[in-house]
């Protein structure tokens, strides 16, 4: 079996998205899809990281005060 590249799933749900909206027009879809899969994206590396900042940023090509920042955008730290 194939495996599923991310970017598909993403165009996939884009798809239905789109299609579920009929006639309406989308609206910050952009910030919609950052959101979707920048706070997943957080959350599995910083578990990863054992929730060192500084190695998750390192990861993630951030810097650790961007991550930081970020991490609270999501909520994911106080």
């Amino acid at each position: 079996m194939k495996p599923t590249h991310i970017a598909d799933c993403v165009r996939s749900n884009l798809e239905t998205y789109l299609r579920d909206l009929g006639s309406s027009e989308p609206h910050s879809m952009y910030g919609m899809v950052v959101a979707a899969v920048e706070k997943p994206l957080l959350e599995l590396v910083m578990q990863r990281a054992d929730n060192n900042q500084s190695k998750a940023a390192q990861w993630l090509g951030l810097n650790r005060n961007t991550l930081r920042k970020k991490l609270l955008e999501h909520k994911l730290i106080h």
